[in-house]
């Protein structure tokens, strides 16, 4: 038996250049505000968390985490590395439950589930690195040949530029288009014209046989919400993602009543908190990020509970970790695709940190079944665009 010997955290500070804010570009939780400025700022990942945890014989395995890196590697460092070191890796049941249980009190939600994401992605990791298989096999194995995805950016602009990024990204094979919405309740009636000519703008270009998804960003209300939904049912959308803020579980469970399917869950954590929108009809389709939910354990018990009541499950943001999930889950039929691309809001950092993640080809992307783990390494290569915090 071989037990955990080490945890080490690392804050990834990107130094690098970014693509600079555009007005109107997403909407978001802030817009409701009156001060001016960037509204998406504190909605930037231009900094992320690695979990490094070690065994006694020397495997290391990876996790990592992207909301408020600072914070979780203060958490992780004092709270939950002394609750794993000198445990078994493969008393991993035990392990989450410990990390949950004994930080009850503050930690069941936001920072604490984040910091215990980190660590579980690293154990499973660790576990497949320690019998020579990749994460999705220690999960149920293969149910898919491989996983079709979407193209997922097409942030609001000029629509000239819109249709002409949908239109070099058709040439991929991507299976659905995700875009978001750029104005909002604040921007009135005129602002209702913009979003509507921008979705009509790219069925234009991606025609009516490939999926169309939009995201609010938790940018509307539901009277807006309740607006505009008839406004765009003729465009088909396959859903409409947050269009209000997370807390807001009747609100979704109105909306999600309505022709258009509601997606959300991305800000959403732990079983507990998937059980409530699932009791509540709140969602059509979940999209938790397992570097939030509470890492591949519990991912695991909620695409179950999601089956149960035959909603889908198609995690946030792409990424290893997600990725494995999807491969072995019949219940997850597609995952979200970041293509590679400047830094922008901070999705595509990933690709900045790890060397492993597959590129899609044809709108489709593989896992090999020959690599332990989860099949990434942190990597050198763009380490001088980094200022690395130990």
């Amino acid at each position: 038996m071989v037990k955990i010997k080490s945890v080490r955290t690392r804050v990834w500070n990107w130094k690098g250049p970014t693509v600079p804010p555009q007005a109107n570009f997403c909407t978001n939780a802030s817009d409701v505000l009156y001060e001016r400025g960037d509204a998406m700022d504190s909605f930037r990942f231009h900094q992320w968390l690695t979990c490094e945890i070690e065994t006694e014989d020397g495997t290391i395995g990876i996790g990592n985490a992207a909301l408020a890196p600072d914070l979780v590697k203060g958490a992780i460092d004092q709270y939950y590395a002394p609750l794993v070191i000198g445990e078994d890796p493969f008393d991993y049941a035990y392990l989450w439950e410990k990390m949950y249980r004994r930080t009850h009190a503050w930690g069941r939600k936001g920072i604490g589930m984040v910091a215990i994401s980190a660590v579980d992605i690293a154990i499973w990791d660790l576990m497949g690195k320690l019998v020579g298989k990749p994460v999705f096999k220690l999960l149920g194995g293969r149910t898919k040949e491989k996983i079709p995805v979407y193209y997922s950016k097409l942030y609001a602009g000029d629509i000239p530029d819109m249709q002409a990024e949908a239109e070099a990204a058709m040439q991929h094979g991507y299976s659905g288009f995700k875009t978001r919405f750029g104005f909002g309740p604040q921007d009135g009636m005129a602002g209702m014209r913009e979003n509507l000519k921008r979705v009509e703008a790219l069925r234009e270009v991606i025609g009516y046989d490939k999926d169309l998804m939009l995201e609010c960003y938790m940018g509307w209300n539901l009277d807006y919400t309740r607006r505009m939904l008839p406004k765009l049912e003729k465009y088909e959308p396959r859903w409409l993602e947050e269009p209000v803020i997370a807390d807001d579980i009747h609100g979704c469970a109105e909306l999600n009543k309505g022709p258009i399917p509601i997606s959300g869950g991305e800000h959403e954590f732990s079983l507990m908190g998937f059980r409530q929108l699932l009791e509540a009809k709140a969602v059509s389709v979940i999209q938790y990020d397992t570097n939030r939910v509470g890492g591949i354990t519990a991912a695991q018990k909620i695409n179950a509970l999601a089956e149960a009541h035959q909603v889908p499950v198609i995690p946030h943001a792409g990424q290893m970790h997600n990725y494995h999930l999807t491969m072995a889950n019949v219940n997850c039929p597609m995952s979200e695709y970041f293509p590679v691309h400047d830094v922008e809001i901070g999705n595509e950092l990933f690709y900045y940190i790890f060397d492993g993640d597959p590129d899609a080809e044809g709108g489709f992307l593989d896992l090999d079944d020959t690599k332990p783990g989860l099949g990434i390494e942190i990597s050198d290569r763009h380490r001088h665009q980094f200022e690395v915090t130990e």
